[in-house]
């Protein structure tokens, strides 16, 4: 029975693995994880518009963005470090983003975190890094379209330090 298995699963075990399809699930995630008005051509079609109040009670616009890893808070930390990641890739394997013609997907993905990055930093010396509260938030699973958890928006400033953020946050940027 033993070689009979092994004949019928060997073509398996040397069929490799199919690269360009988990390059383009794992940039149809970033689509999934985002946050605000979904863009006409978001390609997660489940997916809707969420998330629109944020940053609203701060008196800043916080939406947009990404959220954490199917949570439906948005962290700055490791979505700037995301997004420093997404560009380094994209100038180390652009050719062949682009040969699988994901380029532009990964472009917009980049685009998307910078622009709320952009939006985090509503004045000099004021970084928003959080919003939502990660506490209640996984406690609560549900669709960030239909979210009942705080939206509260917390932020770093001279008060409130935070430098491990505002460096990740600049690397972002400049990448």
């Amino acid at each position: 029975m033993t070689p009979l298995l092994l004949l019928l699963f060997l073509p398996f075990a040397f069929a490799g693995h199919d690269y360009n399809q988990a390059l383009s699930k794992s940039i149809l995630f970033f689509e999934a994880q985002r946050s605000g008005y979904l863009p006409h051509n978001q390609r997660v079609t489940w997916r809707a518009n969420s998330g629109l109040n944020d940053g609203k009670a701060s008196g800043v616009d916080l939406v947009g963005g990404y959220y954490d890893a199917g949570d439906n808070v948005k962290f700055g930390l490791p979505m700037a470090f995301t997004i420093t990641m997404m560009s380094w890739s994209i100038i180390e394997y652009g050719k062949q983003m682009g040969a699988n013609g994901e380029l532009g997907h990964a472009m917009e993905a980049v685009k998307w975190g910078t622009d709320y990055l952009i939006k985090a930093h509503p004045e000099p010396y004021v970084l928003y890094g959080e919003v939502g509260d990660g506490n209640s938030d996984h406690y609560c699973w549900q669709r960030p379209e239909e979210m009942t958890t705080d939206r509260h928006a917390y932020k770093i400033d001279p008060s409130n330090p935070g430098s491990d953020l505002a460096g990740e946050t600049a690397a972002a940027m400049a990448a």
